[in-house]
């Protein structure tokens, strides 16, 4: 009832707050020099932003039914589809204090689908206007962590973001509470520097709420992008979440050897019920653009994280929910990383698009020794490689057109059905209309 009533209601608070800034501009007379005053005053200390956009594609996945981060799974019959992506559609409100100096921030947004309606963004912001430098954020938005996670699903290039920014970081936003460092004042010294810092509940949006009292701490600190020369800009940063879930067992697993043998292996002392799992990631991350005397670009990319996580026996993302009985949590060491290679041919509408991305999610393992006699690792341990192959046509500035082919790879195991690379691959064909 209630996925029925929100977009019903979203719709409902746009028209009245619509309808009443037109009530509102109707009633000033701008022919005299009260009213021209009046509509001033209006347009000068709040500010109303609407905007959106949808991304309807068509894919074709190599098998029927595969497991996919292009987008989603694919039914069990399915090998084509149609979807709606992504359709989102966010307001910002801003507050202007004397002197044009923003006071408050305001955003809500929105995706509806054919999958359901989700709220994506819940935040509010107050900015400090003495030295205008910081601002507090709190709500529900995104993780301050890397620079992909961040990078809005409208701007990017590839259709989706890396399959370890998905898994570690999956639906991207928490509920916290951050303060940012940003100088808004026009020849500060800082200006090219950003850093945040938050706290987290620490399972996402994707858990029905925060579970245990362990929180995730992160940091970023990030050099804006500054120009080198006239014709290359680099941007930098550097992430890191210290955080945790709460073991409500004494069951705890981990990857260890034992005669020989690769294997999981569980700890069961009663002093590991109420202790904290790890999730501490470390990331890193640089960005280069070069532009040519035709204006043309070619921009360069790339960002590492490595850490502990916290999942379960088969699956690496971050629980949503705690674990009873004897199953516990599995602690892995990973890493993985990303690469872009973008490129502007003809003109400035026209960009090829070349991607790497790993992720292994177990690092403390190998390929041939999942599967192995006497290992009892499942496939949520196995690497993946993706690279990605695109181009995008900036028909105008609101539609953008997305031709993009993922290769997936995945190591070769001894387990059953990942002997050999799965055909797992994807063609995605994306229309963006952006208002």
């Amino acid at each position: 009832m209630l996925k029925k009533t929100l977009p019903l209601l979203v719709v409902m608070a746009l028209l009245c707050q619509i309808l009443q800034a037109q009530y509102l501009m109707d009633m000033v007379d701008t022919s005299k020099e009260t009213g021209r005053g009046l509509l001033a005053m209006y347009k000068k200390f709040d500010h109303l932003k609407i905007g959106g956009y949808i991304q309807p594609q068509f894919q074709i996945a190599e098998s029927k039914g595969i497991k996919s981060f292009e987008g989603g799974d694919f039914a069990a019959n399915v090998n084509n589809r149609f979807m709606l992506r992504r359709s989102r559609l966010r307001i910002d409100y801003v507050h202007f204090a004397e002197g044009k100096k923003p006071s408050v921030q305001i955003v809500f947004q929105f995706d509806a689908n054919e999958r359901g309606f989700t709220v994506r963004d819940v935040w509010g912001r107050i900015f400090e206007n003495k030295y205008k430098l910081f601002s507090l954020t709190t709500g529900m938005f995104a993780r301050p962590f890397g620079y992909e996670v961040n990078l809005s699903s409208s701007d990017r290039e590839s259709p989706e973001r890396g399959r370890m920014s998905q898994l570690l970081m999956k639906s991207e936003r928490d509920l916290g509470a951050m303060v940012s460092l940003d100088a808004r004042q026009k020849g500060a010294k800082l200006k090219y520097l950003k850093a945040d810092f938050g706290v987290f509940n620490g399972q996402g949006i994707n858990a029905a709420g925060d579970f245990d009292n362990t929180k995730d701490i992160i940091g970023n600190v990030a050099l804006k992008t500054y120009p080198l020369n006239k014709k290359i800009t680099i941007s930098a940063g550097a992430s890191v979440i210290y955080g945790g879930i709460m073991q409500n067992t004494k069951y705890v697993y981990s990857t260890s050897q034992l005669a020989g043998v690769k294997k999981v292996v569980v700890d069961s002392s009663i002093n590991n019920t109420n202790k904290t799992s790890p999730r501490e990631y470390y990331g890193a991350n640089t960005q280069l653009k070069f532009k040519n005397n035709k204006g043309l670009t070619t921009e360069l990319r790339g960002e590492f994280v490595t850490g502990t996580q916290t999942g379960t026996i088969n699956n690496t993302e971050t629980p949503v929910a705690l674990i009873s009985g004897a199953d516990g949590f599995h602690i892995r060491h990973f890493n993985g990383a990303y690469f872009y290679l973008l490129q502007h041919i003809f003109n400035t509408k026209n960009q090829l698009l070349i991607k790497y991305d790993w992720y292994d999610p177990n690092t403390d393992v190998k390929g041939n020794e999942i599967g192995a006699a006497g290992s009892n690792f499942t496939a949520a341990n196995i690497k993946y490689n993706t690279l990605g192959l695109g181009y995008v046509n900036y028909l105008t500035d609101n539609v953008k057109l997305v031709l993009y082919y993922a290769k997936v790879t995945n190591e070769k195991t001894q387990l059953t059905n990942f002997t050999s690379d799965v055909k797992d691959n994807v063609f995605t064909c994306r229309l963006q209309f952006r208002f």
